[in-house]
């Protein structure tokens, strides 16, 4: 369920144009950005590439790797 807010016009326009990007709705984009912003807040330590990438590779698709016996 989605909650309306409001925003800035300016920011709902480049949210506008990077979800087209990004192949995300508007809402998905500002909630994007919500969650990279949010996750370096609480890690101020690291670099915010760095946690937008940690993110990303969290939400992808993977398998388990099986390292070969010698």
């Amino acid at each position: 369920m989605g909650i309306p807010i409001r925003i800035d016009e300016a920011l709902y326009e480049t949210a506008k144009v990077r979800a087209k990007a990004e192949m995300r709705s508007i809402p998905q984009q500002v909630a994007y950005w919500a969650k990279v912003g949010k996750a370096a807040l609480d890690n101020p330590d690291l670099p915010v590439e760095f946690v937008r990438d940690t993110l990303l590779a969290l939400e992808e698709e993977s398998e388990p790797f099986d390292f070969p016996n010698p």
